[in-house]
């Protein structure tokens, strides 16, 4: 039987990045923050008294890190991510969330304890903030410690009924073995466009890397939810229709007007019109929730409407319900209340994606033979 791979996971959030890798793989070292998290990530790991460390990763240093792991995987916070204009932060001074994770993983280079690989996820945004500045900064850090690297925008929707895209710059020092580069959907048009404004030198250390598309998945929003949750009363549903734009408005009559029902998932949003500021309400009924966002305020929440038979119902989605969009099992344990709950869930990797791309290029770059000959 093959060794369990081991990996770091940084800002572990609820420990989804751990759940999607799986039973073959083993945490070294996680940490993170947010109370909130480091609660959840506690009650749902009986070993994270043994790794789990909660607080600013820049007070880390690389003694806080046991052994050589095989992954370094960073979901660092996306409004973090601002790399092009916090290189102050490799020489001294409060940076960017990922600088503090980059700078340990400069320290373990200097001891010859580098991750084989590292995961970089974050919002679709990362390939194009400050023109590409921010991205091309990322792969000079990568190149500088000798790494290979590539990036996939995937959508959790093809895996879950949630419209989650997310970047995953996937870094390996060995060159990925046959099978695992060459064309893929992932490579999108913002992906590509990416790549085209990165100098040279740093495309010639770019892998296509090859990800083929999961299965159709067989569930929708509807079948995610949870049937006792309480509504909103008539006047507060009211409310949130005359938020919306006639096209919006359209869709739900269209769907109260069926003989079955219909459920969509509801934002309210900012929209400029007529040069001012007006808030709207926007419902798609695909079967798919938005992407899950940490609730800030009443705003950010998403709500559910369920049309049909000539009604129409209104409420929040639940947390349990967040988190089953993320992929996580009902056995998982959520903080009390919707907010907490939310929080956690709308703000981690969706499971089923990290399960992916760890059977189809994690655990074969890492298990190659090349790559174990290198150990």
């Amino acid at each position: 039987m093959s060794r369990a791979l081991t990996f770091y996971e940084f800002f572990a959030g609820g420990g989804m990045a751990r759940l999607g890798l799986g039973a073959g793989w083993r945490c070294l070292f996680a940490n993170d923050f947010d109370p909130v998290k480091a609660q959840t990530y506690r009650a749902n790991f009986e070993d994270a008294a043994d790794h789990f460390h909660q607080g600013d990763v820049w007070a880390l240093s690389p003694a806080d890190l046991p052994g050589a792991p095989d992954l370094a995987w960073a979901s660092s916070p996306c409004q973090d991510f601002s790399l092009a204009g916090a290189r102050a932060g490799l020489t001294g001074g409060r940076s960017s969330a990922f600088f503090g994770f980059w700078r340990l993983m400069e320290g373990l280079e200097r001891e010859g304890r580098a991750p084989r690989a590292i995961v970089i996820e974050n919002v679709s945004g990362l390939l194009t903030s400050h023109g590409g500045r921010d991205f091309e900064a990322l792969c000079e850090a990568l190149a500088a410690l000798g790494y290979r690297f590539g990036a996939l925008e995937i959508d959790a929707a093809g895996f879950l009924p949630q419209s989650r895209p997310r970047v995953f710059v996937i870094a390996a020092r060995a060159a990925p073995p046959a099978g695992l580069a060459g064309p893929s959907g992932y490579h999108t048009r913002a992906v590509r466009e990416a790549h085209g404004r990165l100098p040279e030198a740093l495309q010639a250390r770019w892998v296509w890397w090859a990800l083929e598309a999961p299965p159709a998945r067989n569930t929708d929003l509807a079948t995610l939810l949870e049937p006792d949750a309480p509504w909103h009363p008539p006047a507060k549903t009211a409310a949130l229709l005359d938020l919306m734009a006639p096209m919006h408005r359209a869709r739900v009559e269209a769907a109260r007007s069926r003989p079955d029902h219909a459920v969509g998932a509801v934002f309210r949003r900012m929209r400029i019109e007529h040069g001012q500021r007006v808030q709207r309400a926007e419902v798609r009924f695909d079967g798919l929730a938005g992407c899950l966002r940490t609730p800030r305020g009443g705003s950010s929440r998403q709500t559910l409407l369920i049309a049909g038979g000539g009604q129409v119902r209104s409420r929040l989605l639940t947390a349990r319900e967040a988190a089953r969009l993320m992929g996580l099992p009902d056995s998982y344990a959520l903080p009390g209340g919707l907010h907490a709950g939310l929080h956690v869930a709308g703000d981690g990797v969706a499971v089923p994606v990290v399960r992916w791309l760890a059977a189809h290029i994690l655990e074969p770059l890492l298990r190659a033979p090349a790559a174990l000959a290198a150990e």
